[in-house]
């Protein structure tokens, strides 16, 4: 059964959709009720896990997810998705060093296209890849909610989460 429930976010508001229990969309905003959206029915219930971690990774207290997902997508795309997942916290990427670590340094364009596509904003932390000198560029958030993401990471207050994370697993202890 598809379901979707917005949710309030140090960000605003944004949607989460699963399909059968596992987790395939948070995007910021609300959907059209007037748009047939393909996200089944609005349901209160049923997204207590997403949004206990999700609550935790804000407080400062969690570095990554552990959720059952469900991403469709092509190939590269997951596998786009999957080393950006392993840019540690608090850390950043460029596109074409992402693109490096697929194996060609030419595909950097090819590895913004998957990032805009990727279904999972903050879970699949695209926020983590930035231009080659560092420069915030294209997120599906937005520029600021980029820029807050990355200034959370690398506050002060998640110094200890930085160092417990390194190479970890990613779910603190």
């Amino acid at each position: 059964m598809r379901i979707h429930k917005s949710v309030v976010t140090p960000l605003g508001i944004f949607t989460l959709a699963s399909d059968e229990g596992m987790l395939h969309a948070f995007f910021p905003g609300v959907p059209d009720p007037a748009t047939d959206h393909g996200l089944g029915r609005i349901v209160q219930d049923g997204f207590e896990e997403v949004e206990f971690q999700l609550d935790q990774y804000f407080a400062g207290h969690r570095c990554c997810f552990d959720l059952e997902m469900d991403t469709k997508g092509t190939e590269f795309q997951h596998r786009v998705w999957a080393e950006v997942s392993a840019i540690p916290y608090g850390q950043t990427c460029s596109y074409k060093e992402l693109a490096i670590r697929l194996g060609d340094a030419a595909k950097a364009r090819s590895v913004g296209a998957a990032l805009s596509r990727n279904p999972l904003n903050i879970i699949i932390p695209t926020h983590r890849v930035v231009g080659s000198r560092g420069s915030l560029t294209g997120y599906s958030a937005g520029i600021d909610s980029k820029r807050f993401l990355l200034e959370h990471e690398r506050s002060d207050s998640t110094a200890a989460l930085r160092v417990q994370c390194a190479g970890a697993a990613g779910v603190p202890a």
